[in-house]
Order: structure tokens, then C-alpha cells, then sequence
């Protein structure tokens, strides 16, 4: 590797993307959001006209041949060209002006398929890249979160972000059992707008439901609750409409995929070795990712499977911060690395 070679842990995110620079820290955070021109017009069709926060502002709210949406889907890649150019503008935006081409570290959800990781690789070499690794996030967010993966002890670590939940028990500084279900953050902002729709006959964006979600959401119900006033359109007069919620009711529209979501980390214990499930009562349960966030989450994780749950120290930058441990050390984890071009 050149020593002028520069380093970037990129956390790949369905709803987020974060690019680590080591000695700086977390220098993106924005939205994996692109919008792209639609017109008929072949000189300008499918032009990208913004990318990141700017994009995320225009969901919802674009002319017909304006489309603003997220190339990734579920954590993988669903519009290959559009994801290379996001890459290629956040790789461009951390690194400035330095003229050398990276070495990138890439997350990848536990459950993707040899095809989806090679297309991390290839969009990331088109990109620009030096050379690419990809990881999977679970061994990422443990190493983000002080968690010390190299030692003969399980540790289970779940990941919830915007696209999927990602469950690993992790010893030895590998995987020994994990499964990625595509149920997180986006599917709750979507079970809101539903409920929205069938109880109050209000129609809303997927935005405002995001909103609601962080606002007075959460994993179990609260005694003390919060309500919050809703904005949208009435679906019997077409007029925008007021309606108050509360809390209790968010929690009753997200149960079924909550539901899902526990199920999942209740699947990964039920694989789990013996041994490895002592050590994860002794332990606990390692919540990271942004959706790990809603209230009383531990708390859910608790009651659906008897083990302790603990959210990581800001659950949200856990991997980001996984990606850059990970490439100062690169030797030493080599073995946790999947794939390098």
C-alpha cells in the first residue's frame, strides 16, 4: 500500500451514509438520498442533479420529472450507476483536494450474498478507489463499540438501522451466528403511515412518519405518554387536516414489525452454542445503529428473550467508528475482512 494512500471507512447506509477519515473522525453524515433528473428530454434524462442532505429536502415535494430517492434498498445495492456516483461525490467531498486514490473499508449488511458484495467492491473501485474491503456491519458496530471481538468469549451484538436489522453473536473475531432480517426503520415509518391511513383516514409522507417515529415513538407502552400534533391530507375531502397522537398509538402501529425484529434476535440466541449463550447472559445484548434509538428499545429486547440489553455509546456513529478502528488496524483484522479486490 502507497504511504500516500488515504483511508476512508464509508458506512454504507439504506438512509444514511457516514465516511470516516482516521485522525478525523466522522467528516460525512448525510442522507443516501439522489435526486435525478426524469425529463424526456435525452440530453438532460437522468442527469443527477443533487445528492445527499440537498436531495433529501426535494423527497416528496419534486415536479414529475424530478425523482429523489435512495439507490440502496435494504442495505444493498437496488440502482448500481446512481450508488457509484454518490460514492464517487462523498469520497471526492472527505478527501478534498488530495490527489491520491483511497483504500476504502465498506460495511455490508451479515446477510449479503457473494453477488451484492462485489458490487459494493465495484462501485466503490469505480468510484475512485485504490483498493476496497467490504465487512459486515455486525463486526463493525461490536468493534465501534469498545466491544474486544478478538477474545474466546460470545458476544451478541444487534444492529438496527434503516434498511436492516443485523444480528451476530461474534466470538473469536468471527461470526459464529447471524442473520439479517430486511425490518428496521424504514418498515416502522411505513407501519406508521398505514396506521395513519385505515384509523385516521390521513395520508402522510414517509418524512413526517420518520418525524413521528423520533418525536413520540416508541418500543413498549409508556405510562407517562407524549402526543404530538400530525399534518396531512384528509382522504375523504382531499383537505389538509390536524390530528393528534400519542405515543401508545405509534407503539400499537409498529408491534407487528417490532415484532419481526425481536423474532430475529430471538432466532440468532436459538443457533447460538451453549457455551457462547452463557457468555451472552453474562454479557448482555449490544444494541447499535440509528433505530436502536427509539425509546424503551433495550427494554423490548428484554422482555421478548430474558437477556439484558444495553445501547452502545452513541449507537448511531457505532460503525462509522467500527470502519475506522478497523483500517488502522487492517492487519490485525484482515480475518474479519471478507472480500478485497
Amino acid at each position: 500500500m502507497s504511504f500516500f494512500s488515504p483511508k476512508l471507512g464509508i458506512d454504507l447506509g439504506t438512509t444514511n451514509i457516514l465516511v470516516f477519515l482516521p485522525g478525523k473522525g466522522v467528516v460525512i453524515n448525510e442522507p443516501s438520498v439522489v435526486a435525478v433528473n426524469r425529463a424526456a428530454n435525452s440530453r438532460v434524462s437522468n442527469k443527477i442533479l443533487a445528492i445527499g442532505a440537498e436531495a433529501k429536502q426535494m423527497v416528496g415535494r419534486t415536479p414529475d420529472d424530478i425523482a429523489a430517492y435512495r439507490p440502496m434498498k435494504d442495505g444493498v445495492i437496488a440502482d448500481y450507476r446512481v450508488t457509484e456516483a454518490m460514492l464517487k461525490y462523498f469520497m471526492r467531498k472527505a478527501l478534498g483536494r488530495n490527489p491520491f486514490k483511497p483504500t476504502v473499508l465498506i460495511s455490508v449488511p451479515a446477510g449479503v450474498t457473494s453477488t451484492e458484495k462485489r458490487a459494493v467492491i465495484e462501485a466503490a473501485l469505480k468510484a475512485g478507489a485504490k483498493n476496497a474491503y467490504v465487512v459486515k456491519e455486525p463486526i463493525l458496530a461490536a468493534i465501534g463499540a469498545g466491544i474486544p471481538i478478538h477474545e474466546p468469549m460470545g458476544r451478541m451484538v444487534v444492529d438496527i438501522g434503516g434498511g436492516t436489522i443485523d444480528v451476530a453473536v461474534i466470538s473469536l473475531g468471527g461470526i459464529v451466528a447471524s442473520t439479517s432480517v430486511k425490518c428496521a426503520g424504514d418498515r416502522l415509518d411505513h407501519a406508521i403511515v398505514d396506521h395513519l391511513k385505515k384509523q385516521h383516514n390521513l395520508a402522510i409522507g414517509d418524512k413526517t412518519a420518520e418525524e413521528i417515529k423520533i418525536k413520540i415513538g416508541a418500543a413498549v407502552p409508556l405510562n407517562e405518554e407524549i402526543s404530538y400534533p400530525i399534518k396531512g391530507r384528509d382522504l375523504m375531502s382531499g383537505l389538509p387536516r390536524t390530528v393528534d397522537l400519542s405515543t401508545n398509538d405509534i407503539v400499537q402501529a409498529m408491534s407487528r414489525e417490532l415484532r419481526e425484529m425481536t423474532q430475529a434476535i430471538r432466532k440468532v440466541l436459538q443457533d447460538t452454542p451453549p457455551e457462547l449463550a452463557a457468555d451472552i447472559i453474562d454479557n448482555g445484548i449490544i444494541l447499535t445503529g440509528g433505530s436502536s434509538q427509539l425509546r424503551q428499545m433495550p427494554e423490548l429486547v428484554y422482555r421478548r428473550t430474558g437477556v439484558i440489553a444495553k445501547l452502545a455509546t452513541d449507537p448511531y456513529f457505532c460503525v462509522a467508528r467500527g470502519t475506522g478502528i478497523a483500517l488502522k488496524h487492517l492487519d490485525t483484522y484482515k480475518k474479519s475482512i471478507l472480500t478485497k479486490q
